[in-house]
């Protein structure tokens, strides 16, 4: 009987699953942290509040007048723009900005005229910025005029669809699930494949494979894809328990779930990448989590796991660009809240997809078999 490689490289499949799934380090990474930080923030929801609120000068806004300064100079407002309109639209859906103001001079007794317009999204925002309008308002009115206190009408009808659009609920869990998703990949991806290779060099497992007739190419395949097995069902895990428990948003639903799925599939393979370099340079079992650790660490805080990285200083905004683990957030992201397919992301896939061409030009030459 002609012997195999695809039933040899099943059978180490298998056992290598059995292993993974009997491994309290691997469903620890892989699903226990990722599944807390998720229930931590599912029930936190979106209490936090903000200090100060977020708005955009509408096009055509006139800024040379004292309203204008005085926004400008509130503790309460602080002023944002935005490079292309598609970008404000996202973050006006998403609640990241209470509102769009804009000043335009007035034909009337009264000088200018203002307006707000805003989306549901940002409901916890509006009352409170609409408050804090008027009040400015009133203040420069009665510094400006002593009988007429009125310097600008304010228009703003939260029943006008024109001043507030109803938009989808962006939750904190569809910001959230994601980034821990893809800490997941990533953990299970670097720590499990080094461990495992490095266990199975000094355990001689990888010397008596080299007894039988399996190649190396299918010994290799066959524990990878026990890896990509246990992470593509911790991954389902994951999106249904925030998709039943705390709303988490799939867009177009079955769909959208594939998607993320073909999205953890790339992203898991591009950081099995760095766990065989690991596992390569890695002399003893406590060099590895040094090793592990560097890769890991900077990805997961400046990965957009927690927080936009929009919130960082500037300086170190496109460092947190170039990360692997930011682009398969983004990715995510997009897919399913605001329901972009494959190919709309398919910048943030091509940047996985060179992080993977190098990382493995570079796993090739530093993996070792013995």
């Amino acid at each position: 009987m002609k012997y195999s490689q695809l039933t040899a490289m099943w059978a180490i499949t298998k056992g290598s699953l059995r292993s993974i799934t009997r491994s309290p380090s691997a469903v620890i990474f892989s699903f226990a942290f990722p599944f807390i930080f998720i229930l931590v923030f599912g029930f936190i929801g979106n209490n936090g509040g903000r200090p100060t609120y977020r708005i955009v000068m509408g096009k055509g806004s006139d800024t040379t007048n004292i309203l204008y300064a005085a926004l400008k100079n509130s503790e309460a407002i602080r002023m944002v723009t935005y490079p292309t309109d598609a970008e404000l639209k996202t973050d006006m859906q998403k609640g990241r900005i209470a509102g769009v103001v804009t000043i335009v001079k007035n034909d009337s007794l009264t000088p200018y005229k203002v307006s707000l317009q805003t989306t549901s999204a940002s409901d916890d925002q509006w009352p409170q910025l609409r408050a804090a309008l008027e009040g400015i308002i009133n203040k420069v009115s009665n510094s400006v005029y002593k009988n007429r206190p009125v310097y600008a009408d304010f228009k703003f009808d939260p029943d006008n669809k024109q001043d507030r659009a109803v938009v989808r609920e962006y939750k904190t869990i569809d910001f959230i699930l994601p980034g821990q998703l893809g800490f997941s990949l990533l953990s299970s991806g670097v720590f499990g494949v080094a461990f495992m290779f490095f266990n199975l060099r000094s355990q001689l497992v990888l010397k008596r494979f080299f007894a039988t007739p399996i190649t190396r190419t299918y010994i290799v395949l066959g524990e990878a894809l026990s890896r990509i097995i246990f992470q593509m069902i911790t991954a389902v895990v994951i999106i249904m328990v925030g998709y039943y428990f705390f709303g988490f948003t799939l867009v177009h639903g079955v769909r959208t779930l594939f998607e993320m799925l073909f999205l953890s599939f790339i992203g898991l393979v591009v950081f099995m990448g760095f766990g065989f370099i690991v596992s390569g340079l890695a002399k003893n079992d406590s060099s590895i989590p040094p090793f592990a650790n560097l890769i890991t660490l900077p990805q997961f805080l400046l990965g957009g796991t927690f927080f936009s990285i929009s919130a960082f200083p500037k300086w170190l905004q496109p460092i947190s660009k170039a990360l692997p683990l930011t682009h398969l957030n983004t990715a995510m992201r997009s897919v399913a809240f605001e329901g972009q397919n494959l190919w709309q992301v398919k910048g943030e896939i091509g940047v996985l997809l060179l992080w993977g061409i190098g990382v493995y030009i570079v796993a090739v030459k530093v993996f070792k078999w013995e």
